[in-house]
């Protein structure tokens, strides 16, 4: 028990878990408003606008040296890690998002997965598949990163230090 309400109370927690479930939050109302549509995979799934990954890690960064200062060792653990989890999402997660948007196509491209067949165990390997897809939403563009630092340093500054 005293280790939840540790987890409850601990400053740095709370900042980043709030700054993570903001950005999660405007990805949704996000979706919701352009595509007129409640996606709730949005609430938790990776990729999109603004970035959760740098949200959190910015925060965390931003709380570190709001508590411990600049020249600390802690602030400078949290700025390493948020340049790692920014850098990676900018190239390595949205390298996998591009590749599987690319694979999907081809997969569903073939002929086999045409509307028009005529055979049922084309259509149940199609469904099958379409079940399947690889998942497209992983990494950010510059400015998903940019939206999520943003909003990760904005939540750090208001939330009151612990």
């Amino acid at each position: 028990m005293a280790f939840l309400r540790g987890l409850t109370i601990n400053y740095y927690i709370n900042v980043a878990v709030t700054a993570w479930f903001l950005a999660q939050l405007s990805k949704t109302l996000l979706t919701l408003v352009l595509k007129k549509k409640l996606v709730m995979e949005r609430m938790f799934g990776a990729g999109g606008m603004p970035s959760s990954h740098s949200a959190l890690v910015c925060s965390l960064t931003i709380a570190m040296a709001r508590k411990t200062g600049v020249d600390s060792a802690e602030f400078a653990l949290a700025m390493a890690l948020a340049c790692i989890v920014m850098y990676d999402a900018m190239g390595v997660r949205r390298a996998a998002g591009e590749h599987a948007k690319v694979l999907n196509k081809l997969v569903f491209g073939f002929q086999l997965f045409s509307e028009e067949s005529e055979n049922e165990e084309d259509d149940q390997l199609a469904e099958e598949l379409r079940e399947k897809a690889l998942k497209e939403y992983l990494g950010h563009t510059p400015l998903e990163v940019l939206g999520g630092m943003l909003l990760g340093i904005l939540v750090a500054m208001v939330f009151p230090v612990g």
